[in-house]
């Protein structure tokens, strides 16, 4: 037998250590190589975390909701094979009437297994695997990828290139779902804690743990606060037109592209285009300077069982119509099913957020910094309005933006929503699927 250590996985540069929320494996247990072996949570995101061979979780260093630095060794995975690899025992010292014994040599330094899977020898990121598992590629089908990353590793870009060029293939029997959907609640644990059991005696008052998600989100958020003088315009979208054009089209995109088409792809539209107008929107402020960014990363609050997490489309300016959709519900499904990296919710430039999926109408969004702005969008109901001096039955939603009044003031606040409503709005637009 031989013993291979499982270590907490570095998942970004600037990341230096993670919690561990759950071993879904007990130590006797049999794990096959890639199955999920525990889930970390980090200060930006929860991930699943593969094994990095078949074998029996020998022993359990690390328990759950203990957090340590990164590549520290958490566990030990008992495989079927040569113990060749493994060090010797260092011999028992020997008293010796000249003195005391030379110290042992140290034992050979074997090479932590990568917690990516390899096959034939060829290693993949944990974003690569991430984009695999989502588009349902197995590793047979990946090797044959020509990569153009150093060594011939297969980059993000070679696969989604890869993707782009693969045949549709049928829509499953149930549409993945989508950022629309609303998620079930947050799963919460009890907790004993004396110190607040005498001032909140059971059982009139239950004690809750905060996830960890939702201890980093809440000082994000207290952080922002302090940070951004917040000012909230409302305006009023009249959506029949998207309404109109999702229903048209919803059969034959759901048959195409194997999910449902919802209103975050048109409003994710409308925002680029407006940023694209008004590109002070899209900046952060360092000092008494504005670092003003000629890239669109546009985030995406997607509400998950651990708490509200915000994935990233980079580059969205580069993407028509169906490629945002595309990377809407890829974000949301991998966002809710815990296959994101950090990465992946770094560097966004501007957020939206939709509270609308919850029946909400109106809200007034926090600023996710360092951003300067952020967009809620509210529930679309229809109702009656004035169109021409006639009353007519049309369907509307509220958007607000939340802005930094440190660059942005209320006249180009204005403006900028005022394009995101004309944008909805066009019945002439062009929104391809």
């Amino acid at each position: 037998m031989a013993r291979i250590e499982i270590i907490m996985p570095q998942m970004g540069e600037s990341i230096t250590e993670g919690t561990i929320v759950r071993w879904l494996k007990k130590v006797g247990d049999h794990v096959n190589k890639d199955e999920v072996l525990l889930e970390i949570s980090t200060d930006k995101v929860d991930s699943e975390i593969p094994s990095p061979a078949a074998g029996t979780l020998a022993e359990i260093v690390t328990p759950e909701n203990g957090t340590v630095p990164v590549r520290t060794v958490i566990a030990w995975l008992e495989t079927a094979g040569s113990a060749a690899g493994a060090p010797a025992p260092a011999p028992a010292p020997q008293s010796s009437p000249a003195g005391p014994a030379p110290a042992a040599p140290p034992p050979p330094r074997r090479e932590t297994p990568a917690l990516s899977p390899a096959a034939a020898g060829r290693f993949y990121s944990p974003l690569v695997l991430s984009i695999a598992r989502a588009e349902g590629i197995p590793l047979t089908e990946l090797e044959p990828i020509p990569g153009t990353g150093e060594g011939g590793r297969l980059t993000k870009k070679d696969l989604l290139a890869y993707v782009a060029s693969r045949k549709p293939v049928p829509a499953p029997a149930r549409a993945v779902e989508s950022v629309s959907a609303a998620p079930g609640p947050v799963t919460l644990q009890s907790v004993d804690v004396p110190a607040l059991r005498a001032k909140y005696p059971p059982p009139a008052h239950e004690i809750l743990q905060m996830s960890n998600v939702m201890v980093k989100m809440a000082a994000h958020m207290v952080r922002s606060v302090q940070t951004s003088p917040h000012v909230a315009a409302v305006h009023e979208a009249d959506m029949t037109a998207v309404v109109m054009h999702r229903d048209e089209h919803a059969a034959e995109f759901e048959k195409k592209e194997g999910f449902r088409l919802t209103f975050t792809p048109y409003i994710a539209e409308a925002v680029v285009s407006a940023i694209k107008k008004y590109p002070l929107v899209n900046s952060s402020v360092e000092g008494d300077k504005i670092i003003r960014k000629n890239f669109i990363n546009l985030g995406l609050a997607v509400a998950s069982e651990s708490g509200l997490i915000v994935p990233v489309i980079r580059n969205a300016e580069e993407k028509n119509f169906t490629g945002l959709a595309r990377a809407v519900n890829d974000l949301a499904a991998r966002t809710r099913a815990k296959k994101l990296v950090p990465d992946e919710i770094q560097g966004g430039t501007f957020t939206i957020t939709n509270y609308g999926v919850f029946g909400t109408l109106i809200g007034m969004p926090i600023i996710n910094q360092p951003q300067v702005a952020i967009l809620g969008t509210g529930a679309v109901r229809k109702r009656p309005v004035v169109i021409d001096e006639a009353i007519a039955i049309r369907s509307i939603a509220y958007l607000t933006l939340a802005f930094d009044h440190r660059i942005i003031d209320g006249a180009l606040g204005g403006m900028f929503l005022e394009e995101i409503v004309r944008n909805l709005q066009r019945r002439d637009r062009e929104w391809k699927v």
